[in-house]
């Protein structure tokens, strides 16, 4: 058991969700191609939480607060032949960005991934965002080639932001 004025990075468990579900809801209100629905990001988080298999989230805690969460998915590539991981949901809660949450949240998360044989970590990134851009530059991630392209498969996600 760690001391409450020690920060640590630990897996999320079901009881995080509502935490977790605060940030993303700052993350997809800064977001183009997203717009903020809890019951969707709650439904999200179970999934991933439930089954192992699908991916895993790591939280900052600090106080039994979380100030950080990065989402991890795990998938296949053909392209490598083997197990590569996308990276989603990388947020830090605005009163503590600037602080180095996020830079030991991706370190953790580059780190479980080199232990567990992962090939690569991808990632999108928003468009306008620089800082994050520079953010991820800066830990050795780069611009790829590849653009992401979308198809909605529901009326819902169709009326998003297109562009």
């Amino acid at each position: 058991m760690s001391d409450m004025n020690e920060a640590i990075i630990e897996q999320a468990t079901m009881e995080d969700m509502p935490q977790m579900a605060d940030l993303l809801y700052d993350l997809f209100s800064h977001e183009g191609d997203f717009v903020p629905d809890r019951q969707k990001n709650l439904r999200g988080l179970e999934l991933i939480l439930e089954q192992p298999s699908r991916g895993r989230i790591f939280v900052y805690r600090l106080n039994g607060q979380i100030l950080g969460m990065i989402n991890l998915l795990f998938t296949i590539s053909t392209a490598e032949g083997g197990f590569v991981v996308l990276l989603e949901d990388v947020i830090v809660h605005h009163n503590h960005r600037g602080c180095g949450v996020g830079t030991q949240l991706l370190n953790h998360a580059i780190e479980y991934a080199k232990k567990k044989d992962f090939l690569r970590l991808t990632l999108l990134a928003d468009r306008v965002n620089a800082e994050g851009q520079e953010f991820f530059q800066k830990h050795g991630f780069f611009v790829s080639k590849m653009i992401p392209l979308r198809l909605p498969l529901t009326k819902e996600a169709a009326t998003l932001p297109k562009g």
